[in-house]
């Protein structure tokens, strides 16, 4: 695996006669030798960076390199922090469920949905009861009849492979 480096080349790095400038916030320099622009940016106290190197001439932006990428990062942390994580959980159950036991899966379903968590419903089918999938199917419908007032389905149950699943998530 490569794991790919986003290497800015920048000030004595660029090895170009001459390049397209423009100075951070302010006017374009037009087309100059590198030369100049590094004279340029030297004068002004910031870099030479080397925005496109592969334009006809190559762009470069005089800049603080130091404070964009702090800003760059700054900026991809507060994206970070406002992505919400789905949290799913869940609960397998069988074709010969008992009632009891559906009750008792239900109860953790619906403490699930009130934290705000979405949850799926398993039903693995086994041996022969792969003949007869329509009995898992029916398992998860008389679940959802006793969930469907906290709940919104996403999808009906669906076949995969052996288990049959339904995905639920709260109501808004």
């Amino acid at each position: 695996m490569s794991k790919k480096t986003d290497r800015v080349i920048m000030n004595d790095d660029i090895r170009v006669p001459e390049v397209r400038c423009n100075v951070d916030g302010a006017e374009s320099l037009g087309i100059i030798s590198i030369d100049e622009a590094m004279e340029k940016a030297n004068e002004l106290g910031l870099d030479l960076v080397l925005i496109a190197p592969d334009a006809k001439p190559p762009v470069a932006k005089i800049m603080n390199y130091g404070k964009f990428k702090y800003q760059e990062e700054k900026k991809l942390k507060e994206q970070k922090k406002n992505q919400t994580k789905i949290d799913v959980k869940e609960i397998k159950l069988s074709v010969k469920i008992a009632e009891n036991d559906i009750n008792y899966k239900v109860k953790h379903a619906r403490e699930f949905i009130a934290e705000g968590k979405h949850v799926r419903f398993r039903v693995f089918l086994k041996g022969r009861e792969m003949a007869n999938p329509d009995a898992a199917k029916d398992v998860l419908l008389k679940v959802w009849s006793m969930i469907e007032d906290v709940a919104v389905m996403d999808k009906e149950p669906k076949f995969e492979g052996r288990y049959y699943n339904m995905y639920v998530f709260p109501q808004k």
